[in-house]
């Protein structure tokens, strides 16, 4: 059984989450470092020379008082070489964990859900009589020790074939629980997407309603993001402009890109939902501003847990290196230049973005691109570099 880490994950957050992370201060420092002047010229190279064999298209959008940039690059199109839209949809991938996170931070103000209770609780049955007690707040910040599927993830010719087909959430956990828990709960941290999975199962059981009818209902309508979609898992399409998506499949020494932009949206709660730079953007803000979740609970959002890191795949340079660095549905960075930042990145096949604030929301970066790889990282030299231009570009050569 594979760690069911997604390979872009592991790049993505990599680079944004630990590979930038070198000899950074202490946390108390890095709440306080100023931010560096923004550099519009640093974005505009950051995301050129598209589209190429990697990457066919990019967007970035920066906001906040301590500087606002945005733009595009590549093709939104390969055929017909239309420009990408910077108001355009795309799949946000694992992003969407902020959102599943903040259902249920609302649903524990409501006093509907407690973090300190078992899953097992909430879902009796869905886990085996074998495992141990696992929390609610272990399964939202990557400690609880769930097991990985394999369930709907494959090499670049297995998905162009299969980017249609769906599961349901019970499927998807069921694979994945098969297999023996990877180490007891709370001892260590490791991302994984059964966590989202099982929180995904938890809100529909808990409201009673589909995990898409509570999106829409406490995040999508009340914040007005109208380019925002949760769709139901066999609805394949992308509303809206938009950049495709592609596959790159080799074959015989031949590269074929395969439109993949529909695609089944069966992710759901660990990463199926569709926005935009602005909906996003505007998201992060009403979020860190707690117009989303009620301070009290938000605190969950902005806590990492004080274990170790399982591997020394992520969370892994810096002085807190090997120490857990996902808090309750995002992800903490600190920069050599001690600024800290907050968010998410996220990938699904033809898509990868990142949403990413400092605490006090003087700089927020959304950014989209649609990469070639399936999901193996291979555009991260982009996200590093979008990144180092928004936060530190010091890190960047003649920055």
């Amino acid at each position: 059984m594979k760690k069911r880490v997604s390979v872009a994950t592991l790049a993505l957050t990599a680079v944004v989450g630990t590979a930038l992370a070198t000899t950074a201060p202490a946390a108390s420092a890095a709440s306080t470092a100023p931010l560096p002047p923004l550099k519009p010229d640093l974005l505009r190279t950051a995301i050129s020379g598209l589209p190429n064999a990697t990457v066919t298209g990019a967007m970035v959008k920066v906001a906040g008082p301590a500087g606002k940039w945005q733009g595009t690059s590549g093709v939104g199109n390969i055929e017909t070489k239309e420009p990408v839209l910077a108001d355009g949809s795309f799949r946000i991938g694992s992003t969407s964990k902020v959102i599943t996170a903040a259902v249920i931070l609302q649903l524990v103000a409501e006093h509907r859900v407690d973090l300190d209770q078992s899953v097992q609780h909430y879902l009796p049955g869905t886990l085996p009589a074998s495992y141990p007690k696992i929390t609610v707040r272990q399964v939202l910040n990557h400690t609880s020790g769930l097991p990985a599927g394999n369930l709907g993830y494959g090499d670049a010719q297995w998905y162009v074939d299969h980017h249609l087909q769906s599961w349901t959430l019970q499927e998807i956990v069921a694979d994945a629980v098969k297999n023996p828990m990877a180490f007891p709960p709370g001892s260590k941290q490791y991302y994984n997407g059964t966590n989202y999975f099982v929180a995904g199962l938890l809100i529909e059981k808990v409201t009673g309603r589909s995990y898409g009818d509570e999106v829409r209902r406490r995040i999508i309508r009340p914040l007005h993001l109208r380019h925002t979609y949760a769709l139901d898992r066999d609805d394949v399409r992308l509303p809206g402009p938009h950049a495709h998506g592609y596959v790159a499949v080799t074959e015989n020494g031949t590269t074929t890109l395969h439109d993949v932009s529909e695609q089944s949206p069966w992710p759901s709660s660990e990463g199926g939902l569709i926005s935009t730079t602005a909906d996003l953007t505007r998201f992060v803000n009403a979020l860190f501003r707690g117009h989303v979740v009620p301070r009290p609970q938000l605190r969950e959002m902005f806590t990492t847990p004080d274990v170790p890191y399982a591997d020394g795949s992520q969370c892994n340079i810096g002085p807190d290196a090997g120490r857990a660095c996902y808090s309750v549905g995002m992800t903490k960075t600190t920069l050599p230049n001690g600024v800290t930042v907050w968010g998410k990145t996220g990938s699904r096949p033809g898509y990868t973005s990142g949403m990413f604030a400092t605490r006090d929301l003087r700089r927020t970066v959304v950014y989209s691109m649609t990469p070639t790889g399936n999901k193996d990282g291979s555009e991260g030299p982009y996200v590093q570099k979008i990144a180092a231009a928004v936060f530190d570009p010091d890190l960047l050569s003649g920055g």
